[in-house]
């Protein structure tokens, strides 16, 4: 296995990263630095970066996970809360999470072992698209809709244009599928303040091509190979 895809496997750093901290002579193996990304790590080596001994999973592993609401998006909490991690552990894998949801978010989360799967799924160059569905506060007239559609400022950045469609319109809320390609925190909920609107739930149906569907809260199922190369090749 090549020493940046090893690297990226123990999940310390997309491949990019990996050739960069051993150009730099972060990177030994077997005591000895190693200035050549393209090293192969055979059976046995011991590779440290930064001192530290690498342990890379052999298998790729990805999941999507339901994140039901109250859970932190993070291997661990200071603050003592429930995290994700506590929904997988049955994985022997050690697994964390692609990108983040908020506490009050719940929906599609990806997980993996692989850093350089990671790096392409929160990276900004790869724009993956993010599906929502969104309950806000009152009624969603055509002008802020509009608005939406051509991007919003959140305090400081204005957003990308979202694509926006109303599912379900009432008396005091509304419901609206939202998609961004974008990943500011908070940003579908700043979004709707922008435009006069509280969220009051917010669900993440779909990663790119991989959805929600029936996955029930708090559960989780492996991709698919399609899944995987869906999102890879993007």
């Amino acid at each position: 296995m090549r020493l940046n895809k090893y690297i990226a496997r123990a999940g310390v750093a997309g491949r990019r990263k990996a050739d960069e901290l051993t150009a730099n002579g972060n990177v030994k193996v077997n005591g000895r630095p190693v200035l050549t990304p393209g090293y192969d790590v055979k059976d046995g080596d011991e590779v440290e970066v930064n001192g530290r001994r690498l342990a890379p999973e052999s298998r790729l592993v990805c999941i999507a996970l339901n994140k039901p609401k109250g859970y932190i998006t993070s291997t661990r909490d200071e603050k003592g809360r429930p995290t994700v991690m506590e929904l997988v552990g049955d994985i022997e894998q050690r697994i964390y999470p692609v990108g983040r949801l908020d506490s009050a978010t719940t929906g599609l989360l990806l997980m993996t072992n692989d850093g350089d799967f990671a790096y392409r799924m929160t990276h900004p160059r790869h724009e993956i698209y993010k599906t929502y569905r969104a309950k806000v506060s009152g009624v969603l007239p055509r002008e802020r809709i509009a608005a939406l559609r051509r991007g919003v400022d959140i305090g400081g950045y204005t957003t990308a244009p979202a694509e926006v469609e109303v599912i379900r319109q009432g008396a005091h809320n509304t419901l609206v599928e939202i998609r961004i390609r974008e990943g500011k925190n908070r940003q579908i909920r700043k979004m709707f303040a922008a435009v006069g609107n509280k969220v009051i739930e917010l669900e993440r149906t779909a990663v790119g091509d991989v959805r929600l569907n029936n996955l029930k809260q708090g559960h989780y199922r492996k991709l698919k190979h399609d899944e995987i190369e869906s999102l890879t090749c993007l």
